[in-house]
């Protein structure tokens, strides 16, 4: 028997009892407010992104676009050129989201002043914190910083905001987990598909929506905007894993992932006997299905905190649920499935609420282990969105990648040290 058995043996008992930590987590949608009120550390002058930390001088051009477009939204200059040159001129600070409690989808930036959704684990009070999702196509996550990108969000800042707030507030904390199992029946996988759950959650927040006696064209507008997006729910699910993800945290124990991530330059993992060390690996671009007219030179490299939702059993684990995504990313149905089980063979076990009908109902599989990963060469699939490098195109494209080894590699080596 290797070292490495012997290390998987020893996280064994442990890791169990992580699974059930993960399982028993009850992430409650309670609120939304402006990001510098709400998330530990945030200040005027911070901008959260993706992925592991990397320096402005070393982004990708989609997040850097992405940033730009944050220091428009913030006032804190009137151009793109003027943005450029204050976010390298060291007075604007950057830190991963993750070291904040918070997860953003694609190239993750928030600002002080842009509106985040709280999430809260009841068992703990902890909470997780992402920005509303704005759509597919020219959004900021995607790296355009067009006019009618930054118009948008406004209007989500200083109208939507405050009429959702109201909303929530009427309808009181709302299920997430409860959610996105009932998604998981309806053909969602909770991350690139996210059609039930947006609806799920319009059903539940319109009736609270009438009720606030907002004006009726902004209320229109607003309601418009929700159901509108198929993709509104990611959000909610990136800060539900986040939520989840931060519960499981809490032990400090255990050879399971915690955190999965990329910035465009780097992907990199956390390890629950590690806590927030990164251990990373170059960002890379998989054969992935690209919308008409783009070709893979122009995608960027793995980028966005939404692996989070990987990380408890969601997304790429969770493929057998969606048939319908294969004409999104890629694949057949059958790939679907299999992909599902494969996952089975690097995870500590099933999740007890997340269940795939079409697998006779059997839980999602879910806890990754860093041990396994490593013995078995299976590395982690994760469902993706792809950004264009050309600063203002946007999405280009989606599909399934694998988190690179040589993450695993050197967390199996630090859990062995």
């Amino acid at each position: 028997m290797n070292a490495l058995s012997r290390e998987t043996m020893d996280f064994s008992t442990v890791n169990h009892s992580v699974l059930e930590r993960l399982c028993a987590a009850q992430p409650m949608l309670v609120g939304i407010a402006l990001a510098r009120d709400v998330i530990p550390g945030m200040h005027p002058h911070l901008v959260l992104h993706a992925g592991p930390p990397v320096a402005w001088e070393n982004m990708a051009s989609a997040m850097r676009a992405a940033v730009c477009g944050g220091l428009l939204l913030e006032g804190l200059c009137d151009t793109i050129e003027e943005a450029e040159t204050l976010a390298g001129s060291g007075s604007i600070r950057f830190a991963p989201a993750h070291d904040h409690h918070a997860a953003g989808a694609m190239a993750g930036i928030i600002t002080a002043s842009m509106p985040v959704f709280i999430v809260e684990e009841q068992n703990s009070g902890l909470r997780a914190y992402a920005s509303i999702n704005e759509g597919l196509g020219k959004a900021l996550r995607f790296g355009a910083n067009g006019p009618e990108v930054i118009d948008r969000l406004r209007w989500m800042r200083d109208d939507f905001h405050p009429l959702l707030q109201a909303a929530l507030a009427k309808v009181g904390p709302m299920d997430l987990k409860a959610m996105a199992a009932e998604a998981l029946r309806r053909g969602d996988e909770v991350h690139n598909r996210n059609k039930s759950a947006t609806s799920q959650f319009f059903r539940e927040i319109a009736p609270a929506f009438v009720a606030t006696r907002a004006p009726y064209e902004p209320l229109e507008k607003a309601l418009r905007f929700i159901s509108g997006n198929d993709h509104f729910f990611l959000s909610l699910s990136i800060a539900h894993a986040k939520a989840t993800s931060l519960y499981v945290e809490q032990m400090g124990q255990g050879s399971v992932v915690t955190v999965m991530a990329g910035n465009g330059v780097e992907v990199g993992i956390r390890v629950n006997a590690l806590g927030k060390r990164w251990f990373t690996a170059p960002a890379s671009v998989a054969n992935l299905k690209l919308f008409a007219g783009h070709t893979l030179d122009e995608a960027t490299p793995t980028m966005g905190d939404s692996y989070i939702t990987e990380s408890i059993g969601l997304g790429a684990f969770a493929l057998a649920a969606a048939p319908a995504i294969a004409s999104f990313i890629g694949g057949t149905v059958e790939e679907l499935l299999q992909r599902s089980e494969t996952m089975r063979r690097i995870t500590v076990g099933e999740h007890s609420t997340f269940r795939i009908p079409a697998l006779g109902y059997r839980g999602v599989p879910c806890a990754i282990d860093v041990g396994k990963v490593v013995e078995t060469g299976i590395a982690p699939l994760i469902n993706t969105g792809i950004a264009s490098n050309v600063a203002g195109v946007g999405q280009i494209g989606a599909g399934v990648q694998e988190i690179p080894m040589e993450c695993f590699v050197k967390a199996a080596e630090a859990l062995g040290s």
